[in-house]
């Protein structure tokens, strides 16, 4: 039954967040492109309590442009633990770009999985054009034991239906960023959630939250499509 009397809800207003776990999100600060310092980290949790969050995996970014190492990240997260003192659950995980130097860590073992049991790597490419052994790389990562759950696959522009359902048959999970719902990414990347809902293709959902001011802006829309709400808050699952 769907749940709103009128017109479609803003993200903020859906129930969306409710018991939510955020899969994806840049809130360790000064680790990457996302939030920059402790006190904007500290406020973006605020903000997640408010809502109704109750679990977010921070998921910073490792690649060529920003080679972090475990270790540092362990680091940077206790600080963060420390400070907070809130009830959302924060947990340590990172997003992975598949370049020679992901090939690197995961032949090393020193990955950062997400879940519970550490059985997820969360990955993700170019938006523009896929590693020349993209689908290696990926049965390597199951080889490891591990499975591999594609980050924001709306976003990949040079993706097309075939590739999705061609991913799916390979066992790769779909994160969808909510956001792509009210294009915070455009009109393409808007009308790939859709589609990708519409199919039953997304398994978990994120924020990929960067900067707190523009996620407060984006859950204050509403998305276009009731169907294409209703069924993201169907998914809702936790890692």
């Amino acid at each position: 039954m769907w749940p709103f009397k009128s017109s479609v809800k803003s993200l903020e207003k859906s129930g969306l967040f409710d018991g939510f776990t955020d899969c994806h999100a840049h809130i360790l600060p000064g680790v990457d492109d996302g939030i920059r310092t402790m006190e904007d980290a500290l406020q973006v949790l605020q903000t997640y309590e408010r809502l109704g969050v109750t679990k977010v995996w921070l998921t910073p970014h490792i690649m060529e442009d920003y080679p972090n190492s475990t270790a540092d990240l362990k680091k940077r997260y206790e600080e963060l633990k420390s400070a907070w003192k809130g009830k959302v659950e924060i947990r340590l995980a990172a997003e992975n770009m598949l370049d020679s130097l992901f090939e690197e860590r995961l032949e090393a073992g020193e990955l950062l999985p997400i879940g519970d049991e550490g059985t997820h790597l969360l990955v993700e490419t170019s938006y523009y054009t896929p590693p020349f052994n993209m689908d290696e790389l990926l049965e390597r990562i199951k080889s490891k034991g591990y499975y591999p759950i594609l980050a924001h696959p709306e976003r990949y522009r040079y993706m097309e239906e075939a590739d999705y359902r061609r991913l799916k048959d390979m066992g790769v999970l779909f994160q969808m960023n909510f956001m792509s719902l009210v294009e915070a990414y455009g009109e393409t990347a808007k009308g790939k959630a859709e589609w990708l809902l519409k199919n039953g293709m997304i398994d978990y959902l994120g924020s990929d939250i960067h900067r707190h001011d523009a996620f407060i802006k984006m859950i204050e829309k509403s998305p276009k499509k009731r169907d294409s709400l209703e069924r993201m808050l169907q998914v809702k699952k936790t890692l």
